[in-house]
């Protein structure tokens, strides 16, 4: 079986805090070290309820304190949210605090909506010059600056590793000209999975940082002691991607709303894009869920697996991480 990793949304539950929020993701990235997994890696965000990853690099100086040995990372960065200079000394002060743990994925999307970007003081033009953006971050960690007599410091000459992210051809065809490893976030956005990859692949350029394409691609994950449990928690899933996404187009909204209240907002038209969202979901006992991405790894032939495991408490989240370690048997070696 492949790499497995965790990525953590931070996600803040119904009636609760960024503080629980943050204690839970803690927990989880102790658990992961503990169970094996690779890496544990948090995404930015800004601008929507539920989710406490905003200040990602700081989440990760937080986590990164409190664990010994797993990789910690970002996956990831949106970089037309910032100078590729303030994303180089952030890094590489995290690779400073934590050496030969610190991982950088970018993403080319803002991650927020148009009025959130106003409000970072960002312009929707920033995208354009995402691929030049990579290029100049990675020559501040490589101490090779681009920029004359500018340097990252910390940062010059950490080499913290870049991934590329992305959910649609476009970086599957950075990453390969660049020659970095490629993430495509089928957790959330799959359409075109089969497309990026084999773009990626047959257009991958060495580079002095990987000789062959490396793949990360995206999975839910709900493993629980059985079927109707985890079933039942993928219906929490739907209701909650539902009630978030398209609640307040018929006035639904708020901490409180009944599972009833979710279920009309499914039924008035939110039930195809929610599960073409959860297209990619691994749900039920630890055996099924194995099996579910074994299948997975062979269809897309990955080179490793980062699973997202979005059960709305806490617990439930440990749970699924735990079994699915355990099946996988991650600590064999």
């Amino acid at each position: 079986m492949t790499t497995i990793s965790i990525l953590d949304l931070a996600p803040i539950a119904p009636g609760g805090t960024a503080e629980e929020s943050i204690a839970g993701s803690v927990a989880l990235a102790k658990l992961a070290e503990q169970s094996g997994y690779q890496r544990v890696w948090y995404a930015e965000h800004h601008n929507i309820a539920g989710i406490a990853s905003s200040a990602t690099s700081v989440l990760i100086a937080h986590i990164g304190a409190h664990t010994r040995t797993i990789r910690l990372g970002a996956g990831g960065i949106m970089l037309p949210n910032h100078a590729p200079l303030i994303i180089a000394e952030q890094f590489g002060t995290l690779a400073a605090m934590y050496p030969g743990r610190i991982d950088l994925g970018l993403g080319r999307a803002p991650g927020s909506d148009q009025a959130t970007m106003r409000a970072l003081r960002r312009s929707p033009a920033s995208v354009d010059s995402f691929p030049q953006d990579v290029v100049e971050l990675q020559g501040y960690l490589k101490g090779r600056s681009r920029v004359p007599d500018i340097e990252a410091i910390p940062g010059q000459g950490s080499n913290v590793p870049l991934y590329i992210l992305g959910s649609s051809l476009f970086g599957a065809q950075l990453a390969a000209a660049l020659g970095l490893p490629y993430a495509f976030a089928s957790h959330f956005a799959p359409a075109a999975l089969t497309a990026a990859l084999t773009i990626y692949r047959d257009e991958f350029q060495p580079s002095e940082d990987l000789d062959r394409p490396y793949v990360i691609v995206g999975v839910n994950v709900l493993a629980a002691d059985n079927t109707d449990i985890a079933l039942e928690q993928l219906q929490g899933v739907r209701r909650a991607r539902a009630v978030r996404m398209f609640g307040k187009q018929v006035g639904i909204l708020g901490d409180d709303v009944s599972d009833d209240q979710a279920d009309q907002v499914l039924a008035a038209g939110a039930a195809v894009q929610v599960d073409q969202m959860l297209t990619y979901t691994a749900a039920g006992t630890p055996g099924e869920v194995v099996d579910y991405l074994e299948d997975f790894r062979r269809h897309t032939q990955a080179d490793e697996l980062i699973t997202a495991h979005p059960a709305r408490t806490i617990e439930e989240r440990l749970r699924s991480a735990k079994l699915l370690a355990e099946a996988m048997e991650l600590l064999a070696d």
